[in-house]
């Protein structure tokens, strides 16, 4: 790239892109200031003007707090990172005028009129001496590069500690007052009586909150309902039946007839309407009974539910309120295809499974017979996300995750080898397996799962017979790797347990559904780590 370009990049006056001699000397604490610009024309720009501040900036390193093997509050690890930035834009700019001082050095050494002066031995030693200047103008773009990694790790910390205070307010500490035995060490004695942040997810699973259902909540794939077909579904404790009316619109009635509660789904459709399979009584997407054979038709209406199809899934809204105008889009990112649509109905309160979806950490201990067999055990575990989302990624794994209000959770995984996927992300690999889990709350007990998987490689193995239960194989192999877990975890929840007793840095996106699924449940106007609050 050449100056005029680097420049108009970086918003640069015009002036400072002409092939012009800059006359520098060091300035004070070591770095660069201009101190007049002659032009082509050999005019002299004064030191004063509107840019060459540009350059003139104090090093503020000397200024720069030393933290280093220190514990931080919020309020230090803010003030080291504002320095942090104050240093990364330092270096940008002695970084720019290096690369200024590089091209004038380009300019002279290939000007014609000064190839005439000069020997081809002169010509080559410049040319030598020039390529290593920028060889090590290219080291120091990586040194930048490293500097500014190092302050998005202390900005992470620094998240980090407000996340711990927020749960700090949110949760009581409790510490156990009774006398120790003599056995047990001091040591343990300080870990017993430090006071722990948690999250409260304890006893019997209660009754969804009312205000959990004022969203648009995906129940089924639009492959799946055929026009003469039912799906029956379970949402927040209720029977549903989902079928298509006359113009093959999807509609949600209430699977109960309004005769005598037969359920419908066990029934048929007819011309677009459900026929309870008792007594013929037939109803609309609407709810509305238009034909009662035998007997007189009366004005009677069963319950429905605002249903609509957008991307290949069926919608439905079970709140109260008014429905949203718009959904949010489930669709793979662009050059995938989908290669698998499955449904599972699991034996655990929707919560639970949200929260295993949105940990990776245990994967290289649960998961070692499917997908993470192989895998070492890192060092050290990171979510990386920014302070106001629900998504973000997974270091050391090349894997992309977010969780989508109110019950998605979309990740993008990079395909590498077993055993080898430390140190990468998803943009160093070239290939991609993209996952879209819906956990929709049935009963207190059980979700419906809905599962989609999709590809940006191999577009052929959409067309092989039988793959489909192929992928539905792999996919109940690795889920039951995780239910054995998650059922466990329910039961001793049940019995009075916190499965969220002790959460940790790489538990971030976990904890954050369950803070934002709090202030869901209390009625808050702003909800936490979203864009709106």
């Amino acid at each position: 790239m050449n100056t005029v370009a680097t420049a108009a990049a970086l918003s640069l006056p015009s002036s400072l892109c002409k092939a012009s001699k800059l006359n520098v000397r060091k300035g004070a604490r070591g770095g660069l200031k201009v101190v007049a610009i002659f032009s082509e024309e050999g005019g002299m720009l004064e030191k004063k003007n509107t840019w060459s501040t540009i350059f003139d900036v104090e090093d503020p390193r000397s200024k720069m707090p030393q933290c280093k093997g220190k514990f931080l509050d919020v309020n230090q690890a803010l003030e080291v990172a504002r320095y942090d930035i104050q240093y990364c834009d330092w270096r940008a700019r002695q970084d720019l005028l290096t690369i200024m001082l590089l091209h004038d050095k380009v300019v002279e050494v290939l000007n014609p009129l000064a190839r005439e002066y000069k020997s081809i031995g002169t010509l080559k030693k410049d040319l030598a001496e020039l390529q290593e200047e920028l060889a090590q103008a290219h080291r120091q773009v990586h040194i930048s590069e490293a500097r500014v990694a190092t302050a998005l790790d202390k900005l992470a910390y620094m998240e980090e500690l407000v996340n711990d205070r927020l749960l700090q307010d949110r949760s009581s500490t409790v510490c156990d007052q009774r006398s120790p035995s003599p056995s047990i060490s001091t040591q343990s004695l300080d870990v017993m009586k430090r006071p722990k942040k948690s999250l409260n997810i304890s006893g019997p699973v209660q009754l969804h909150n009312p205000r959990l259902k004022n969203f648009w909540y995906p129940v089924a794939f639009s492959i799946d309902l055929k026009g003469d077909t039912m799906i029956p579904i379970e949402c927040f404790e209720e029977p549903w039946v989902i079928f298509r009316g006359k113009d093959g619109k999807p509609g949600c009635v209430r699977n109960t007839c309004a005769h005598r509660s037969c359920p419908l789904h066990l029934g048929s459709v007819n011309e677009g309407r459900i026929q309870c399979p008792y007594h013929g009584w037939e109803y609309t997407t609407d709810g509305k009974c238009e034909k009662m054979p035998s007997t007189r038709l009366l004005n009677v209406k069963i319950k429905s539910l605002p249903c609509c199809e957008q991307e290949g899934m069926i919608w439905i809204w079970p709140g109260a309120d008014p429905p949203a105008v718009t959904l949010p889009s489930l669709l793979p990112p662009s050059g995938f295809q989908i290669h698998a649509e499955i449904v599972m109905e699991l034996p655990v309160e929707h919560g639970l499974l949200l929260d295993n979806l949105l940990d990776l950490a245990h994967a290289p201990f649960t998961h070692t017979s499917t997908f993470a067999k192989g895998w070492s055990v890192p060092s050290l575990v990171k979510f990386l996300t920014p302070a106001s989302g629900l998504q973000g990624y997974w270091d050391p794994y090349p894997i992309d995750m977010e969780f989508r209000p109110p019950c998605m959770v979309l990740s993008t995984i990079g395909i590498s080898k077993p055993g080898r996927l430390e140190g990468q992300n998803t943009r160093q690999c070239s290939t991609h397996l993209h996952q879209l889990h819906v956990c929709l709350p049935s009963s207190r007990n059980k979700t419906r799962l809905l599962y989609r998987m999709s590809l940006d490689f191999a577009p052929l193995l959409r067309h092989i017979p039988f793959m489909k239960y192929m992928w539905r194989h792999f996919a109940e192999q690795v889920l039951n790797e995780d239910l054995r877990l998650v059922v466990g975890q329910q039961e001793r929840m049940i019995n009075g347990a916190n499965v969220w007793n002790w959460p940790v840095s790489y538990d971030k996106l976990g904890v954050r559904y369950r803070l934002w699924r709090d202030a869901v449940e209390q009625g808050r106007k702003h909800l936490p780590f979203s864009e709106s609050s």
